[in-house]
């Protein structure tokens, strides 16, 4: 109590999910016809684009499992490569049941988005309920997906007069329009030919995401024929690509090569990432490649590491070797007899840790 006024002293403060909402409306057009779709497949929505993100729904006509083989199950799937999480509501309805256009997400929970990833309602709607109801007309129906994406949290001090919030910022979606302009093409003034392919890039993009871009595109190392044509050796077109996505999304590109697995995809980047001195991305491949360590990678990883400077990568793999039989099952493996060619200076590590084996 203030002795001055008379009155207690007051405070407030918010916490505040700064966020970006809108809705997509997916017909299902011929809905008899997709009913043959057998239990557990699904029909794939076009992608679209909502809080700085790309979206697609997953429609299982016979339900997502077997056990929901009666149902029509629905899922948002995020379509985006990304490096975190992210946050996002939705709620799945009827279009013809919304009579507010905004947005209505009562009593939805915050789930967490990764790559590929999807959230919905396994049990949306029996079949035969949907095919007695209004909402299937001429063999067609609408769905409605609410989506409320949460870019961060933050709190705030509120003053004692606090004025009503008028005004919600959208997330930043710089990167997916840095994206499309990768893709469109549009303005590209260099081109780069990777193993038999050609992409085409903007100069100063590149020059502000990575100084080795910058030196070979614009200062004394500048490379380029009169056509504005970049050679690029050693590198895969595929490990390219993904380094272009990067540098322009600042998220990872997942390659096209099926047959080639995440840990060796990471690997060939990590190598990019050090040549271009792009350092994000170098660390993103390391904390990625922590998760591959075993004893059948354990060789190829550690020299990666200490051949490219990765000292994070490089104490997660003499953690891996600090069980005895990791590294009795390295130290009589025919990889070490490259490692202790190409890696001398880690043999040290090793013949101290074996000391204790």
């Amino acid at each position: 109590m203030s002795a001055a006024a008379g009155k207690p002293s007051r405070s407030a403060s918010a916490i505040i999910a700064s966020t970006a909402s809108g809705y997509h409306l997916l017909k299902i057009d011929g809905y008899s016809r997709t009913k043959g779709v057998p239990s557990g497949e699904k029909i794939k929505s076009r992608p679209f684009a909502l809080g700085g993100h790309r979206w697609h729904i997953d429609y299982h006509p016979n339900g997502q499992k077997p056990e929901y083989a009666d149902y029509i199950s629905l899922f948002l799937v995020l379509d985006d490569n990304v490096t975190s999480a992210v946050k996002a509501q939705h709620k799945f309805g009827f279009a013809d049941e919304v009579t507010n256009q905004a947005p209505s997400l009562v009593s939805t929970t915050v789930n967490s988005y990764s790559s590929q990833k999807g959230w919905g309602n396994a049990t949306f709607i029996r079949r035969a309920d949907l095919e007695k109801s209004e909402h299937l007309k001429d063999d067609s129906f609408t769905i409605r997906c609410d989506i409320v994406v949460i870019s961060d949290y933050r709190a705030e001090d509120l003053p004692e007069d606090t004025p009503a919030t008028f005004v919600s910022v959208a997330p930043s979606d710089l990167h997916q329009h840095l994206g499309d302009l990768l893709k469109t093409e549009k303005g590209a003034d260099v081109v780069f030919e990777v193993g038999g392919h050609t992409f085409a890039a903007h100069r100063c993009v590149l020059a502000a995401r990575s100084p080795v871009f910058s030196a070979e595109l614009f200062g004394g190392m500048k490379e380029g024929d009169t056509a504005g044509v970049v050679h690029i050796d050693e590198m895969e077109a595929d490990v390219f690509k993904a380094l272009l996505c990067f540098a322009y999304t600042d998220s990872l590109l997942v390659t096209e090569n099926e047959d080639e697995d995440e840990d060796v995809i990471c690997q060939h980047l990590l190598v990019a990432a050090d040549r271009y001195n792009m350092e994000r991305l170098k660390s993103i491949c390391e904390e990625k490649l922590c998760k591959y360590i075993n004893a059948g990678t354990i060789t190829t990883i550690l020299t990666l590491a200490e051949q490219h400077h990765c000292e994070g990568l490089k104490k997660a793999c003499l953690n891996f070797l600090r069980s005895p039989a990791n590294l009795r099952a390295l130290l009589d493996s025919d990889g070490f007899d490259h490692l202790s060619r190409s890696c001398p200076s880690v043999i040290k590590n090793l013949i101290a840790m074996s000391s204790l084996v």
